[in-house]
């Protein structure tokens, strides 16, 4: 019995040691389903919020953390890479990986991300694209949570432009890409939920606007959601 109660214990304190502080942030997170041109609108949306700002010095992130993970774990970027890709490590990868001394699990991965990403949502001023952040940081007092969708075939003709695929090429990588990032934030979650709308402050039809227009309407969103609160405290 006192190995159970031994057990609740520690899970109880790791709890509380992993809530975020109330001055953790500011932070903005944009997850996008493929297509939707994320990259973009966070470049203009910190264009816009550092052209605002005499203190401190916005910057967006993305792959950045794929290296920064590599980096603690002493690991090959690529293996990071591949967790975020959704690829599995096959038995015969793992049982070489094990006898080389380089194996590294699923779980000690999605650990070491989720530490990066909340230490530096406690540095704060940085706006994450994607990587699972918003089921990450979903718990930060000052955040700002964006999705950018659009209609399929509006995404599929953007990724067919951008990356010089062919109609059922792009169509096959809209869909596995949307599938992947789906279940990569789920997998940062307690629960499955079938929808993760709840997650966002707004949702933004990435077809209706342009990409300076949307990274307007998040910077004046940060504004109202954040900045007003973060002056009150």
């Amino acid at each position: 019995m006192k190995k159970i109660f031994d057990y609740f214990d520690h899970r109880y304190r790791e709890s509380i040691m992993s809530k975020p502080s109330p001055q953790d942030g500011p932070v903005i997170t944009i997850s996008r389903q493929t297509g939707c041109d994320a990259r973009q609108v966070a470049e203009m949306v910190v264009d816009n919020l550092n052209k605002k700002s005499v203190i401190h010095k916005w910057k967006w992130i993305d792959k950045d953390i794929i290296y920064k993970v590599a980096e603690d774990l002493n690991a090959d970027p690529n293996r990071i890479e591949n967790f975020y890709k959704g690829i599995e490590l096959s038995d015969i990868s793992e049982m070489i990986m094990a006898f080389s001394g380089n194996f590294i699990s699923d779980l000690r991965v999605k650990k070491a991300i989720k530490e990066v990403v909340l230490s530096m949502c406690k540095e704060g001023y940085i706006v994450f694209v994607g990587r699972g952040s918003v089921a990450i940081a979903r718990d930060i007092r000052n955040a700002l949570h964006i999705r950018l969708v659009a209609p399929f075939y509006w995404r599929v003709e953007n990724v067919m432009k951008k990356k010089e695929m062919d109609i059922e090429t792009a169509e096959e990588y809209v869909v596995d890409t949307d599938e992947k990032r789906f279940n990569l934030i789920q997998s940062f979650l307690d629960k499955k939920p079938m929808s993760i709308d709840y997650l966002f402050d707004a949702i933004i039809n990435r077809s209706s606007f342009s990409i300076q227009e949307i990274a307007d309407f998040i910077t004046a969103m940060y504004e109202t959601k954040v900045e007003k609160r973060m002056a009150v405290v």
